[in-house]
């Protein structure tokens, strides 16, 4: 799978254009940040747990590989650090603070790291009913909202990835005939492709 088809995937997935995508495809990065919130755009290992445990709760292990498995956390940090704007790094950056200052209030002063698969679970799907309705009401020239980068690269680091790819879908690594309409039966998984 080519990075353009990948990330028009992974925007039909969301209902929209993904962050960063376009630096991403020029192979264009952008030039260091300022320190941003005191962190910069340089990840710590547990910051990357961190993004890790996020991913990981949005997309579990199930009889397939989870974000986990698929190092979506790393994948996070350097779309961030390499393909954001500075304005974009800050609204991350900082989500990464509100999200577990977030669970700290929701689960009696339990960080996000601290908290049970369940606890996770329940305030990311708080936090998805925020994004939808900021979302729905920004402005343009607004930012997105933290938490909707973050299931975005989710799912773009995991369906992009080597275990999302082969494992999650269905992939053919060079594909013989040309078929236009194959049967689909509930259940199956999505085809990938080269």
């Amino acid at each position: 799978m080519n990075r353009r088809d990948a990330l028009a995937r992974v925007g039909l997935l969301l209902g929209g254009t993904i962050i960063g995508a376009e630096a991403f495809l020029s192979g264009c990065t952008n030039p260091p940040a300022k320190n941003i919130g005191g962190a910069g755009t340089n990840f710590s290992n547990d910051d990357i747990a961190f993004l890790d445990e996020v991913a990981e709760t949005i997309l579990p292990k199930t009889d397939t590989p989870g974000a986990k498995e698929a190092k979506v956390g790393d994948f996070m940090g350097r779309i961030v650090k390499d393909c954001y704007t500075e304005a974009d790094q800050k609204v991350f950056i900082d989500g990464m603070q509100k999200l577990d200052a977030a669970c700290k209030t929701k689960n009696g002063g339990k960080s996000f790291m601290d908290c049970t698969p369940e606890q996770r679970h329940d305030l990311l799907v708080d936090l998805d009913k925020e994004q939808k309705d900021y979302m729905a009401k920004k402005k343009k020239e607004d930012p997105s909202h933290y938490f909707r980068m973050m299931k975005e690269l989710t799912l773009w680091g995991y369906f992009t990835s080597e275990p999302g790819a082969t494992k999650a879908l269905r992939y053919v690594a060079v594909p013989g005939k040309y078929e236009g309409c194959v049967d689909y039966k509930k259940g199956e998984k999505a085809w990938a492709t080269s």
